[in-house]
């Protein structure tokens, strides 16, 4: 079985139900799905970061004093933990996903050597702004951490430590990890919504600046899957 860990954030409930089961609908392989919630990883002694949020209920990180958007911008780098440094494939995702394929497809693309699957986005978004108005941070390999096909084993430098302790852009930077252990994926995979190449069908759709039902986000062409999604969700 796959085990699938999600993103979850207050903000992000319906996209996290959307992502979930689009997912599990296109599935030909026995898939459990968890969400990351930081509550539970906190009362776990799993996840102690410390954070604040200022008065536009932006987040702040108190290690690096630099700013993040969701519950689970640094919780992601605890799945290897969680899955116990097992010898095998796990998968970690964003909420803000659309699956229109099958999760079999992406594991058939993983390469034995590698620790990490990613899609290497060359991404440097122009708004400052995102989700609503969350600050857009930037810093290098910015959305390779959305959507990793992980090898726990092969991870083993992600320690609660480590999670804890580094800073945003080093674990998103994914400096733990040799360049030749973190294989690629193709575009398909991770398709970030008004950036990637529109002559791609994507596989997994990426609102990474926000969702449909956010205010103020530029409409897409696969807005209506979404809002199918949402709409069996909310009748659930």
């Amino acid at each position: 079985m796959l085990r699938v860990w999600i993103g979850w954030d207050e903000r992000d409930a319906l996209a996290y139900e959307v992502c979930r089961a689009s997912l599990l609908v296109h599935a030909s392989v026995p898939v459990e799905v968890r969400p990351l919630k930081h509550w539970e990883l906190r009362r776990a002694g799993l996840y102690r970061r410390a954070y604040w949020c200022d008065e536009s209920g932006q987040k702040w990180d108190a290690g690096d004093e630099s700013p993040f958007s969701t519950g689970f911008s640094f919780t992601r780098f605890l799945v290897p933990a969680l899955e116990e440094y097992r010898d095998g494939w796990a998968l970690f995702c964003d909420p803000d996903m659309l699956w229109r394929a099958d999760v079999a497809e992406l594991l058939a693309l993983a390469e034995p050597a590698a620790a990490v699957m990613v899609v290497k986005h060359r991404y440097e978004p122009e708004d400052r702004t995102k989700m609503g108005g969350l600050l857009q941070s930037r810093y290098a390999r910015k959305n390779w951490s959305s959507l990793m096909l992980l090898n726990p084993q092969r991870n083993a430098l992600l320690t609660r430590h480590v999670v804890n302790g580094w800073k945003g852009h080093e674990l998103h930077g994914f400096r733990w990890l040799a360049d030749n252990e973190i294989g690629a994926l193709p575009q398909a995979w991770n398709w970030l919504v008004g950036a990637s190449d529109p002559a791609i069908e994507p596989k997994v759709v990426h609102y990474t600046a926000g969702t449909p039902d956010m205010p103020d986000v530029q409409p897409c062409r696969f807005d209506a899957e979404w809002w199918a999604y949402a709409r069996r969700q909310s009748a659930a």
